[in-house]
């Protein structure tokens, strides 16, 4: 298997606000705002499909990606 599809922690950065209603639609992803208007949009994701899922959804709602970083410290089942 590609370690890109197994499941791991990612950290997404985007420009803007969104509040705690969005958390469901993010499949359950941790939304913990930051400086400087940025948003931290954390948490675990089972594949690459997830991950692009999460991404289109960002694109969608016209929020401007920062970064998107694998933590390879963290499992899919980490808190």
């Amino acid at each position: 298997m590609n370690p890109a599809d197994e499941p791991g922690w990612y950290e997404i950065r985007f420009q803007g606000r969104l509040d705690d209603k969005w958390v469901d639609w993010f499949d359950g992803l941790a939304l913990d705002p930051q400086p400087e208007g940025v948003t931290l949009l954390s948490g675990p994701v089972t594949d690459q499909a997830a991950l692009h899922g999460v991404l289109a959804r960002l694109r969608d709602l016209g929020l401007p990606l920062i970064s998107v970083v694998r933590q390879p410290s963290r499992g899919a089942t980490d808190p």
